[in-house]
């Protein structure tokens, strides 16, 4: 089992000037803690529970590519990016250039989007929630197609119509990069996973949560003729081992609580930094962690 690291606050207590050297530091410090996966949000606005739109919040893929400069070996992404948030076509030309920039550590992660505030905000189309899953399985097809060097358009959708799906140069990542869907609706997202996806996040809210979760896409793979075992599972933590940016963290609680999914599946863990200073957290927090996991298998 391997540990992920999800950044999300952005009000560096030293102002934004900082937020460069101390992300570049939390790179640094996840590859030396054995730490295999490094994402951030992908939100215009901060979320609620973070401080809501009045705090921080950077742009993602700039901050991924900035990430990507400053290191070598964690694979990196959004997790996710709305389906509303970019035109299919310049997002598949963004993953592609972050792959290529990264050396093939780039993952697309992708979904439905929610966060109606930031659309309403600043003046971005936030269609029903209906029609969100359906503009998120053309981009899936979309950015499928753009990474099919065979295949240069037209593609002609009910919302998106490209006259030409040339991605020149192509991705480094063979046969395309990772696309990761996010999220653990049962009917929609789970089945865009069976059929799309390479990788699924869940939120890790309890082993019985997960197992059906899991159980539900085992389901649609066996319906779409997909091999469940080709992918990987992953997970956000929703325990309280790592919320206590003040404490010692309870790795041996953390590691016990991760047998259990490990048990299930679940190939990597992604917890959360409490702190707008990630790099020492990660340093003190995430190395331990890490080589118990390792443990798991």
């Amino acid at each position: 089992m391997r540990l992920g690291v999800h950044i999300t606050k952005f009000d560096h207590p030293r102002g934004p000037a900082a937020l460069g050297p101390e992300l570049a530091a939390a790179g640094a410090a996840a590859e030396a803690a054995g730490v295999s996966w490094l994402s951030v949000m992908d939100h215009y606005f901060q979320m609620e529970h973070n401080g809501g739109a009045e705090a921080a919040m950077l742009e993602c893929y700039t901050t991924l590519g900035h990430l990507a400069a400053h290191t070598s070996t964690v694979r990196l992404g959004a997790l996710v990016t709305g389906t509303t948030y970019r035109h299919p076509g310049l997002l598949a030309k963004i993953a592609t250039t972050l792959d290529i920039l990264s050396g093939g550590r780039a993952t697309l992660g992708i979904g439905a989007a929610w966060y109606e505030r930031e659309h309403q905000g600043l003046g971005v189309p936030f269609p029903p929630l209906a029609e969100r899953f359906e503009r998120l399985e053309e981009t899936l097809r979309i950015c499928l197609q753009m990474w099919d060097q065979d295949d240069n358009g037209p593609f002609e959708g009910t919302y998106y119509k490209l006259a030409e799906t040339r991605c020149t140069p192509p991705p480094v990542s063979a046969p395309h990069p990772e696309i990761m869907i996010g999220g653990g609706g049962e009917k929609k997202t789970l089945r865009l996973v069976a059929r799309y996806a390479d990788a699924c996040n869940l939120f890790g809210s309890s082993h019985a949560e997960v197992a059906h979760k899991l159980d539900v896409l085992r389901g649609h793979c066996d319906e779409a003729g997909r091999d469940y075992s080709r992918i990987r599972k992953t997970m956000v933590y929703l325990g309280d081992a790592f919320r206590d940016g003040d404490g010692d963290g309870d790795v041996d609680a953390f590691a016990e609580d991760m047998a259990g999914y490990a048990k299930l599946g679940i190939e990597t863990v992604i917890v959360m930094p409490p702190v707008a200073e990630p790099a020492g957290w990660i340093e003190s927090y995430c190395a331990p962690a890490a080589r118990r996991l390792a443990e798991l298998g």
